[in-house]
């Protein structure tokens, strides 16, 4: 299936559904700097199960571009909007790194629309807010030139050494994503994980949760998802040889994590 244009309340996103119509729903969120495409490999595995909804975040790949800042809050309720639009009820959230955190933040407001949760390479705060506001107001001073400049910085931060020499084309097509990104699109979601604290609030989460790690993760560790699996009731924790895009590092580990998750009653 082709991706979709989908107009909400909050604006115009990027989507593509996958899988048999009548199949248990699926999301899949992506990190900062990157699109839906970055979970091409998930989709043609769980669409054998599962009906697969991607869309790319506000301000990221063919989704809208509108002046931030942007609120974590936003983040939530355009998974919300996108469902509604959609009808579906209920579904299963898995999210990536700032995708993760706007999973608990859905875990937290808005748990009665999760039958699973996700949150894979993330934290309850990522970052400090200096840092994202430092990045914020750089990205929106050089525009293009700041997104290239990432774009070079990047697989440090989100592969191992061995994975960047072993799969060079991988690691372009990655870097391809965050060069491509709308700086003001990229900055306002920088803005969004400046203010995201949710440290205290996912106590509430009683959704059925799964915290992915990576175990060479240098952005969010293997202790910030064991401090989310201490404040969440009854949340697993699973840990995949891999940097930060833990799911394209690692997608053999990741999908058997996720699946067996899944295949669990919620």
């Amino acid at each position: 299936m082709q991706t979709q244009t989908i107009e909400t309340p909050g604006g115009r996103f990027r989507v593509r559904l996958d899988g048999p119509s009548q199949a248990p729903v699926l999301v899949f969120s992506n990190s900062l700097g990157t699109t839906l495409e970055m979970w091409d490999a998930q989709a043609e595995h769980f669409a054998q199960t599962h009906r697969v909804l991607r869309y790319d975040t506000r301000g990221h790949g063919g989704s809208v571009v509108s002046q931030g800042p942007y609120s974590l809050e936003q983040l939530g309720g355009d998974v919300l909007a996108l469902l509604d639009a959609l009808g579906i009820a209920k579904a299963s959230f898995c999210g990536i790194s700032m995708g993760g955190l706007t999973g608990l933040w859905l875990g937290v407001h808005a748990g009665e629309r999760l039958s699973h949760l996700v949150v894979c390479n993330s934290a309850a705060k990522i970052g400090t807010a200096e840092g994202w506001q430092t990045r914020s107001a750089l990205v929106r001073e050089k525009g293009a030139a700041a997104m290239a400049e990432l774009a070079a910085s990047s697989p440090g931060r989100w592969f191992t050494e061995p994975f960047i020499a072993a799969q060079p084309a991988r690691v372009a097509t990655s870097q391809g994503w965050i060069a491509g990104i709308a700086p003001e699109g990229y900055a306002a979601c920088c803005d969004a994980l400046a203010q995201a604290d949710l440290r205290e609030a996912i106590a509430t989460i009683r959704v059925p949760t799964l915290l992915i790690a990576g175990a060479s993760d240098p952005v969010t560790t293997v202790a910030d998802a064991q401090a989310m699996q201490r404040a969440i009731a009854g949340a697993r924790l699973a840990e995949v040889p891999a940097s930060h895009l833990s799911n394209l590092e690692a997608p053999a580990a990741f999908d058997d994590a996720l699946a067996a998750f899944l295949a669990t009653g919620a």
